[in-house]
């Protein structure tokens, strides 16, 4: 089950050390006081007519949904977190720490909670870099403050 897997990532990020230097992991990549998960990624749409993207997006969300109902039963209700207005404050020049400012350029929002244990962030999103590329589910584990 696909749930399952997400959950176990996500709890050994929750647990594992940050890397001193930014680079790849084994589930995605990390740097310096985060981890992101590659979860999950689609096929690729060039030869599309725009239906499968259509068809792909709505698996993804309804995936994350389950997946933030399974973390909304350990830590409550998530916050939902707009990432746009921080993309607009680092093209404005504004210093935004990483994993914010990568992600808020291929993540619209998260769904946001505070782990209990280390009183890490955890975030949940779809990225898309493009309409021709995949959709991928990630997870953020990071010890930065929100933006």
């Amino acid at each position: 089950m696909s749930i399952a897997r997400h959950l176990a990532t996500i709890d050994l990020l929750c647990t594992r050390d940050f890397p001193a230097e930014h680079g790849r992991s084994d589930v995605g990549t990390e740097g310096p006081g985060y981890h992101i998960a590659e979860l999950q990624t689609s096929a690729d749409f060039w030869d599309d007519d725009g239906t499968e993207r259509e068809e792909t997006e709505t698996q993804y969300e309804l995936e994350r949904d389950g997946l933030s109902e399974r973390l909304t039963e350990r830590w409550g209700a998530p916050q939902v977190f707009s990432l746009w207005s921080v993309f607009n404050r680092s093209m404005d020049g504004e210093d935004i720490p990483e994993p914010w400012v990568v992600l808020s350029s291929h993540v619209p929002d998260v769904h946001l909670w505070k782990e209990d244990g280390r009183g890490r962030w955890v975030a949940l999103g779809i990225s898309q870099s493009d309409k021709e590329l995949p959709f991928q589910l990630v997870a953020v584990v990071t010890e930065m403050d929100p933006p």
